[in-house]
């Protein structure tokens, strides 16, 4: 990576503020991100819209889903390079208008292949801008309250589960499904906008090479995992050749890539950060979270829907409040992890969630479970992920330094997007199992998976005793090598 001088160091207690800078820079990159996470889960909520105006099949045009998200995996592992290179004002103007040319041409699609097609061009530009918005934001935190800055990072994917449901639903309820594409725009050309005239211009190192060997090494890995796991549901199970062969390369590439990562003097991405028992502990965190956050919130619209005969819209309003407890714990999550360190918090966490899960292990269709209930466990549950996510990202950047930043981005992103296909692939297998072995009692399957979810829960608090209670004093350093070969990476 490009050499540069290191931000300070965060102090034991993390008190330090966060400069001006940084606030003005968050505003500008969150404004743009919106348009992704919103994005996301407004698709998920149209999928059976789509395919009915587009005279096309489920399956088909679930490549709508499937193929953003392989982008996704194309697009990541380059992002620190490019940011490198070209600097962060560059890269950002350049990935947020790639997403609004994806939008544009996705809300004009005529056909299936049109869309799909639109939406691989969004993929590129959203996996870019997320470790991008991530690496430039702890940057400019200069290491000062990670608790602090990573509530604001965080922001977007709170603000996700809260609104983008319910703005799919309300869509698909009483709007033509193009208007899912639309509503990107504004956010799109805001940010462009608040870039061009607030951010930073920053001089890249226009000599750095790419890792060609490590790239080629590297996207395909995820991109196999994640069509792997993403085909899981699709088949029922693990032992599908459309599951089993993309799995088998996947996880060649992968070990390939590990192994050519720790012998390469300037590797695409330097895994020799997970010597760094903080950042290796949260990122597998971030991992396992999948099961928790993602899986669930694959399966709750369902049983909203399957068993209790809610509309898309309803559905959205009944699941809000699980994203209004995640932003009501973001300030008290962020500024404990910068007293107290991120163990405790986390563990709490994590207990809320199981705690907030178990009233779904229980839930009927309605009649003896009461709506209220419900809702309050979704509160609880999402203040308790509220005070996993925050700790998590902070945690992965402690005692880093500042050209250690975007491969810490990567990395977490990744494993994050692969825990979460991961998570929601077994939960689906696991539902569609319990509806095939007892097909009249829909109940019931939907209680086992949610047990399955709180397990999974549980045992991750295990690992969260491996995470610091307090902050490092000093950054972690990276062998002379990495420096040396910084240029031609």
């Amino acid at each position: 990576m490009t050499a540069s001088i290191p931000g300070p160091v965060p102090t034991e207690s993390g008190e330090t503020s966060l400069p001006p800078e940084f606030y003005r820079l968050a505003v500008v990159l969150l404004t743009g991100v919106l348009a992704v996470v919103f994005d996301t889960t407004i698709v998920s909520v149209a999928v059976r819209a789509l395919a009915g105006d587009l005279h096309t099949t489920v399956a088909t045009i679930q490549w709508v889903t499937t193929g953003y998200l392989l982008a996704l995996g194309v697009a990541v592992p380059l992002s620190g390079w490019l940011v490198d290179r070209l600097g962060g004002k560059r890269v950002w103007v350049l990935s947020l208008s790639i997403f609004l040319i994806g939008s544009l041409a996705s809300s004009l699609a005529q056909n299936a292949p049109m869309l799909i097609s639109s939406r691989l061009v969004q993929g590129i530009g959203g996996g870019l801008m997320l470790p991008v918005m991530q690496t430039l934001l702890v940057r400019a935190a200069g290491g000062r309250s990670l608790g602090k800055a990573t509530s604001l990072i965080a922001l977007p994917a709170m603000l996700g589960p809260i609104l983008g449901p319910v703005i799919g639903g309300l869509i698909v309820e009483n709007w033509s499904w193009r208007w899912v594409f639309w509503v990107n725009i504004p956010f799109c050309l805001a940010g462009l906008l608040l870039a061009w005239r607030l951010m930073p211009t920053e001089t890249g190192n226009r000599t750095q090479r790419l890792d060609l060997i490590g790239l080629a090494l590297l996207s395909p890995a995820i991109v196999a995992l994640l069509y792997g796991l993403s085909q899981i549901g699709a088949v029922g199970g693990f032992g599908d050749g459309s599951v089993v062969v993309p799995l088998v390369i996947g996880i060649a590439l992968l070990t390939s890539f590990v192994s050519y990562a720790l012998r390469a003097t300037a590797p695409l991405v330097d895994l020799r950060l997970f010597t760094v028992s903080s950042f290796a502990s949260s990122t597998v965190l971030m991992f396992l979270s999948g099961f928790v956050l993602y899986g669930a919130l694959l399966v709750m619209p369902l049983y909203f829907q399957d068993i209790r005969g809610q509309s898309p819209l309803h559905t959205g309003l009944l699941l809000a409040p699980q994203g209004i407890g995640i932003l009501a714990s973001r300030g008290l999550a962020g500024s404990l992890t910068d007293r107290i360190g991120s163990r405790w918090v986390v563990f709490v966490g994590l207990l809320l969630a199981a705690a907030g899960t178990v009233p779904f292990a229980h839930a009927d269709t309605g009649t003896g479970t009461n709506q209220w209930l419900v809702m309050a466990a979704l509160v609880v549950r999402g203040f308790g992920l509220g005070g996993v996510t925050l700790p998590l990202f902070a945690t992965a950047y402690l005692g880093l330094d500042r050209t250690q930043i975007a491969d810490a981005s990567i990395i977490t992103r990744a494993a994050q997007q692969i825990g979460g296909s991961f998570g929601s692939a077994v939960l689906v297998l696991v539902l569609a199992n319990q509806l095939t072995h007892h097909p009249a009692d829909h109940i019931n399957a939907y209680q086992t998976t949610f047990w399955f979810t709180i397990a999974f829960t549980l045992a991750a608090i295990l690992l969260a005793l491996r995470l610091p209670t307090r902050t490092p004093a000093k950054a972690t350093r990276l062998p002379a090598a990495k420096a040396a070969g910084a240029s031609t990476r």
